[in-house]
């Protein structure tokens, strides 16, 4: 039986299909201003412009409370995995595209799966684990170029691999909201996470912070950091949070399959024409995994 306090409306679901789509955008506005920071600055910078942003709308909407230790370590958890993730995906879209990356983004469900089924005891069924294998089979193929060599030699890029290493540290993401929640509103806890991400990455920069010629970088990089923090940081971080609280973390992860669809989608609206061809199947059968996983949650 499904668990009684998760709440599945079609609302929520046109929710996380916005916050996807502009995840989506991420990849293609990373991979454009990647090279005029430090990936640990860029993320630095993008953090704490989405945590000045984000603190007038809490402080109006639920007041300025100072969460407990507890609930700070929790925050720091959660936002320790988003950190690990958006270095490497600044770092990795250096080395590889965008649409390996967002391939390689769709085997975080996954792992996700396997993180929740030990941190918050979510089961998986066994239409929840056909479509895991689906999407696995999809992004290999993706990135594989549908080339059966290419997979045996395991010929990943470099950038692959740091990205692979993120979707790992980010799959623990929603399993870990779902382990702290203290049913705080989510405005509340996107924050607190966005402001311990802040710190962490203080820590990670160190003195690069004042040896940074701030004033030398391009404005379009700045305002690519500026869509980042509000739109796929601020905007996208609230509806998962708000959603995992109501379909599971499983059900929210497997969203993550409609990337390399809507990546490719994006690209195509922008004037920049369809991928290889051969690049297509793959993106189909991760697109089908969503819809799978989604049946199978459905059914228990």
């Amino acid at each position: 039986m499904a668990n009684p306090a998760l709440v599945s409306t079609p609302r929520v679901h046109a929710q996380l299909l916005l916050a996807r789509s502009l995840v989506a955008t991420s990849f293609i506005v990373g991979a454009m201003i990647t090279h005029g920071l430090a990936p640990e600055r860029l993320t630095l910078v993008r953090f704490a412009v989405a945590t000045l942003l984000f603190a007038p709308y809490v402080v109006w909407r639920h007041g300025w409370v100072l969460p407990s230790a507890r609930q700070v370590a929790g925050y720091a958890a959660i936002s320790a995995s988003l950190v690990v993730f958006f270095w490497s995906m600044f770092e990795a879209l250096r080395l590889t595209s965008s649409l390996n990356a967002a391939a390689l983004f769709t085997m975080m469900p996954c792992i996700s799966a396997v993180y929740a089924a030990v941190l918050v005891r979510e089961r998986l069924g066994g239409l929840r684990l056909t479509a895991l294998v689906l999407g696995a089979v999809g992004a290999l193929w993706i990135i594989f170029r549908g080339d059966p060599q290419l997979l045996l030699g395991l010929a990943f890029n470099k950038g692959d691999l740091i990205f692979l290493g993120g979707v790992y540290a980010m799959a623990l993401y929603t399993p870990l909201v779902r382990r702290f929640s203290r049913n705080e509103p989510a405005a509340v806890m996107s924050f607190w996470v966005l402001a311990t991400g802040t710190g962490w990455l203080l820590l990670l920069n160190n003195r690069a912070v004042f040896e940074t010629d701030w004033t030398g970088v391009e404005m379009n990089v700045y305002a690519g950091i500026v869509y980042l923090a509000v739109f796929p940081t601020i905007l996208s971080f609230f509806i998962m949070q708000h959603a995992t609280l109501r379909l599971g973390p499983t059900r929210v992860m497997s969203y993550s399959y409609l990337t390399p669809a809507l990546v490719v989608a994006i690209e195509w609206a922008l004037g920049r024409g369809l991928p290889d061809p051969i690049l297509l199947p793959g993106v189909a059968i991760i697109v089908a995994a969503m819809f799978v996983i989604q049946a199978g949650v459905k059914k228990e």
